[in-house]
C-alpha cells in the first residue's frame, strides 16, 4: 500500500494559522549602529551622534568590567574570599544597572547601542586580562584600572555633551557613571591595603 501523498497546502496553511513560529528569517539592516534617527527631542542631529559616541564607547567598557567583576567573584580566594566574593557579585549587579541606563540613553537619542559582545571588544579599550587564574591582587588592580580608564573617559564626555547642550547625557555621566565608578573604586582599593590581618 503506498503512502499518502503530501498536501501541497498544508505548509502554507500551518504558516497562516498563526500558531506556527516563522524560523530561519533574515532581514535587512534598518539602521546603521553609528546613526541616529530623527527623534523630538530638542537636540541637534550632530549631538545626538556625538553624544551616542561618546556613550557607546562608556557602555563598551562598562560591559567589559561587568564581566571581569563576574569573573573574578567566580575565581576569588584566599583569606577574604567571603567578603570579596559577595562584593564583587554586589558590583556586577550595580554595573548591570548601569548597562542598561546607559543603553537606553543611545536609544534614546535616536542612537543604536552597542550589543553583541564581539562588537563590544572591538570598541572597549580595557585590556583583556588573562584567561586563567591570577593572584588576588591582580586582579583587583585590573578592575581598578577598568574603573580609572571609565572615569577617565565619563569626565571629558560629560564635559563635552555639556558643551553641546545635551544636559541629559551630562546628567547622566556624572550623576550616575561617575559616582558608582568612584565609589566601587575606593571599596576595591581599600582591599589592597597592606593591613595584617593579626595584630601581635
Amino acid at each position: 500500500m503506498s503512502s499518502p501523498k503530501p498536501n501541497p497546502s498544508s505548509s502554507a496553511e500551518q504558516r497562516s494559522d498563526g500558531s506556527q513560529p516563522w524560523l530561519h528569517q533574515k532581514g535587512r539592516t534598518i539602521q546603521e549602529f553609528g546613526t541616529v534617527k530623527q527623534f523630538p527631542v530638542a537636540l541637534t542631529m550632530e549631538t545626538r551622534l556625538y553624544s551616542c559616541q561618546r556613550l557607546n564607547k562608556v557602555l563598551a567598557d562598562t560591559r567589559i568590567l561587568h564581566d571581569l567583576y563576574k569573573k573574578y567573584h567566580w575565581l576569588m580566594r584566599g583569606a577574604t574570599f567571603y567578603q570579596l566574593h559577595l562584593l564583587l557579585d554586589k558590583h556586577a549587579g550595580e554595573q548591570l544597572e548601569l548597562i542598561d541606563t546607559v543603553a537606553e540613553r543611545v536609544q534614546t537619542l535616536g542612537g543604536v547601542a552597542v550589543g553583541d559582545p564581539r562588537h563590544v571588544a572591538e570598541i572597549t579599550t580595557v585590556p583583556r586580562p588573562p584567561d586563567g587564574v591570577e593572584e588576588v591582587p591582580s586582579m583587583l588592580s585590573r578592575l581598578l584600572e577598568a574603573h580609572e580608564l571609565i572615569l577617565t573617559e565619563c569626565h571629558d564626555a560629560a564635559a563635552r555633551t555639556q558643551e553641546y547642550g545635551d544636559d541629559g547625557t551630562n546628567d547622566l555621566l556624572v550623576s550616575e557613571v561617575v559616582r558608582t565608578n568612584e565609589l566601587q573604586a575606593w571599596f576595591v582599593a581599600e582591599h589592597l591595603v597592606d593591613t595584617p590581618l593579626i595584630h601581635a
